[in-house]
């Protein structure tokens, strides 16, 4: 298959986003064996003008994809976060290539209502949506005749590559980062809490923890290849993302976390306990756990090790990029063979 895929690709910022979903499902495809153009459409939008604003370069990003697409005559338009990209321009192309699939993906909250409203508005336009998010929260996304389901956060050992389960002593025990500490707060153990005050609390408890921080407590953010070496120097992750309490839904940070050999620390009120054994993350549904946990991974570095490295090869025989490529071209195509996957897939 020819795939046009449309997402950020990241050429301006971050690293060129070497851990973003995007291009970890582009690799993936190539690997399944398609052939894959990227289009980034922010790029081109702020390309098409002099201020390098993205809202006055929505026409020019349009007209560009038009004309791409037009050229290319894909089998697949994949639309990753593509919101400059209109629901007309995809009516047009689908017109134009009656044979044409179409599918969004998004690894955005659905407790955050402008990425639900993004979302809606393609779901005539689209075969499918996956998200980043199982169960009950994906019903208010139903439209006929279109495929619904979970998309997993994909781990790419290309990019995830360090082994932080093969070294007994690492120059950090945790690694935690956070875009916006206190917008919005985070919901842990029945407080909404500032992340910075967490961390604070945390340390206070664990007062032995050598953290490694990025985006709290005053610490800058992580990007490119410092993220990545970062993430390679810490025993254990914390992952706390924006609620724990929908199913399946994480930050893809999850993902760098224990593909880079970090041990996990998660909340039970993910779910991921249906997919991870207890000797596979350290799960906690309290601060006192979650501290014992933490003084236990620090103090036996060979059970952190052992822990580390069964959730890594768990996380990527379930979840690996190629794996859940596949999975998003059977989803276009209404082949999907729900046996074949551990994870919930679509739901009826």
């Amino acid at each position: 298959m020819l795939v046009l895929h449309v997402g950020n690709f990241g050429s301006r910022a971050k690293g060129a986003f070497l851990h973003s979903v995007a291009p970890k499902l582009t690799r993936g495809l190539v690997r399944a064996g398609h052939a894959v153009i990227d289009f980034a459409d922010r790029d081109v939008a702020r390309g098409g003008n002099f201020l390098g604003a993205r809202k006055l370069g929505i026409a020019k990003a349009n007209r560009e994809l038009l004309a791409m697409a037009r050229q290319a005559r894909p089998d697949l338009l994949l639309l990753g976060h593509a919101d400059t990209i209109a629901p007309a321009t995809i009516t047009t192309l689908r017109r134009e290539m009656p044979a044409l699939r179409v599918v969004q993906w998004n690894v955005d909250p659905l407790f955050e209502p402008d990425n639900v409203a993004r979302l809606r508005s393609k779901l005539a336009v689209v075969d499918a949506t996956l998200v980043s998010t199982a169960g009950a929260a994906l019903a208010g996304l139903r439209h006929p005749g279109m495929a619904l389901g979970f998309l997993p956060n994909p781990v790419d050992f290309s990019i995830e590559s360090a082994r932080a389960d093969l070294a007994a002593d690492l120059p950090y025990d945790l690694f935690y980062a956070c875009g916006h500490p206190s917008r919005p707060l985070r919901h842990f153990f029945g407080i909404d809490w500032d992340m910075d005050d967490f961390v604070t609390e945390l340390l206070r408890r664990v007062p032995e923890t050598r953290p490694l921080l990025a985006g709290v407590q005053r610490r800058p953010g992580l990007h490119g290849a410092a993220y990545q070496t970062a993430l390679g120097q810490c025993a254990a992750g914390l992952n706390a993302s924006r609620r724990n309490d929908q199913y399946l839904y994480s930050s893809d940070r999850l993902a760098h976390m224990i593909g880079n050999g970090q041990a996990i620390l998660m909340d039970r009120g993910t779910g991921y306990g249906d997919f991870f054994a207890e000797d596979q993350m350290a799960f906690f549904g309290s601060f006192d756990e979650l501290a014992a946990w933490l003084r236990r991974l620090i103090a036996e570095p060979a059970a952190r090790m052992a822990m580390a490295a069964a959730g890594r090869a768990r996380y990527h025989a379930l979840f690996n990029e190629t794996r859940v490529a596949r999975y998003v071209m059977e989803a276009a195509f209404g082949a999907v063979d729900r046996t074949a996957y551990e994870w919930p897939t679509l739901i009826d």
